[in-house]
């Protein structure tokens, strides 16, 4: 049997590979839009990629699937109630896929999606028995799927609540391999473990625990943000198949109605870049997701320090439906983004001269904030500031450690306003260093 498992560590997604070396064929799961290194895993164990299985139509990322089809002539297998609107071959409960001895067996598990699936594997030339189970966005490594992305809350957490049992009931000993990881915004408590087993689930894992009730008391409560550009990105994977894109090119001037997205890192983009240009580094985490949060519905022009580094960030952007990438440049300019340090931020506050955004979620600000300090997710400043909400003040921007707080002051910096981010340290540092410190607990928590 052939499994490999492929992670997205920018979006904390999860591909398998799985088939028959002997047989000489194999099939992908979930697979990433990128498709390049599936395609060299399969080439390198001798392997004729056949088909696609989808656990679920995906709202976070962009699927892989129909450059699978185009490109290669894998067929495609996803479940009856996905509405798909390309050709496949519909999926229910029980449907096994036959991958020479390896057996893929169809496990509907609604909740998360209506539709969504978990695959039990089967080595015949082993056992008749499941020897690991793809779980997709049901179980995770210490938590479950969010019940909210696509129907009411409540429906989902009930339908998750009763097909999270049918897995338990695999066994023990049945390893699991999820659909994401840590940095997914599809689960808050969510290890960064690549796999684990039913057993440590059921024995460790709060969404294994207790009743309908207390399950539906823990994901009913709030939710991680919302993926962004969710909807186009559901149209794309459930819609006609969507091959690859032209390759990424060097152009000499930014097209007037363009955006420019600076990818280099956040020191060297704030030691000068181009006036209104968004800095988000693509050596940064969730890259693409900040990216998909804030930009502008406009085509992009990246600015990157090279070649690769502008090719590694279009494949992100691409990753999460962000297609209008019209070019690259080498970055630079005049602007700066000059940040502000603790020792700075205290006597700027003790002479009320800057308003201080704290630019984290919620949850993470009830935990612990600077008394004054305006909360502004990072994701929501490009808005607020294209509504005129801020005071135009000069603007500080802090979160936990910097990446966020840089964001947020770019997009601020961009949309004309003085901002300036603490990016050597954040809210905790600031406890650290004795300052104070104000805690909200939310009723029930």
């Amino acid at each position: 049997m052939l499994f490999k498992q492929f992670l997205n560590d920018d979006l904390g997604c999860a591909s398998y590979l799985v088939g028959d070396e002997h047989a000489g064929v194999a099939v992908v799961v979930d697979p990433p839009y990128y498709v390049e290194p599936v395609l060299a895993a399969a080439e390198h164990h001798g392997v004729r990629l056949v088909g696609v299985l989808e656990t679920h139509t995906h709202a976070d990322h962009v699927s892989g699937h129909g450059r699978l089809a185009l490109e290669h002539d894998a067929w495609i297998r996803v479940h009856k109630d996905a509405g798909a609107g390309f050709a496949h071959e519909p999926l229910d409960d029980g449907t096994e896929v036959e991958v020479g001895e390896v057996v893929l067996r169809t496990i509907h598990t609604p909740g998360h999606r209506p539709e969504h699936c978990c695959f039990a594997v089967i080595d015949r030339s082993r056992s008749d028995e499941p020897w690991l189970v793809l779980t997709g966005d049901s179980l995770f490594v210490g938590d479950a799927g969010r019940p909210d992305l696509a129907v009411e809350a409540r429906e989902g957490a009930e339908g998750l609540f009763h097909s999270l049992r049918r897995l338990v009931e695999l066994g023990d000993g049945v390893e699991v391999f999820p659909g994401h990881v840590a940095g997914s915004l599809c689960g808050a408590a969510m290890s960064s473990k690549a796999s684990t087993t039913i057993g440590f689930e059921r024995r460790s894992n709060p969404a294994l625990q207790g009743e309908l009730a207390d399950f539906l008391a823990a994901r009913l409560g709030p939710q991680p943000p919302r993926p962004p550009n969710m909807e186009q990105i559901v149209e794309l994977n459930r819609g006609e198949l969507f091959g690859a894109q032209p390759a990424l090119e060097l152009v000499d001037s930014i097209p007037e109605e363009a955006f420019v997205l600076d990818v280099r890192s956040t020191d060297v983009f704030a030691a000068g870049h181009e006036p209104g240009a968004v800095g988000i580094p693509v050596s940064g985490s969730s890259f693409a997701t900040k990216a998909g949060f804030v930009l502008p519905e406009r085509p992009l022009v990246l600015h990157a320090s090279d070649e690769d580094e502008a090719i590694r960030a279009a494949r992100a952007l691409q990753a999460v439906g962000l297609f209008g990438v019209a070019g690259w440049q080498e970055g630079g300019g005049s602007e700066q983004l000059v940040p502000v340090s603790l020792d700075e931020l205290e006597r700027l506050l003790a002479d009320d001269a800057v308003e201080l955004l704290d630019v984290r979620e919620a949850d993470e600000r009830d935990e612990g904030h600077i008394p004054g300090s305006q909360h502004l997710p990072y994701r929501t400043a490009r808005a607020a500031a294209e509504a005129g909400l801020l005071n135009g003040r000069p603007l500080v921007t802090i979160c936990e450690s910097g990446p966020r707080a840089a964001v947020a002051a770019s997009v601020l910096q961009a949309a004309g306003l003085d901002a300036r981010p603490v990016l050597d340290g954040g809210v905790a540092d600031w406890r650290a260093h004795g300052g104070e410190v104000s805690s909200f607990r939310r009723c029930g928590s």
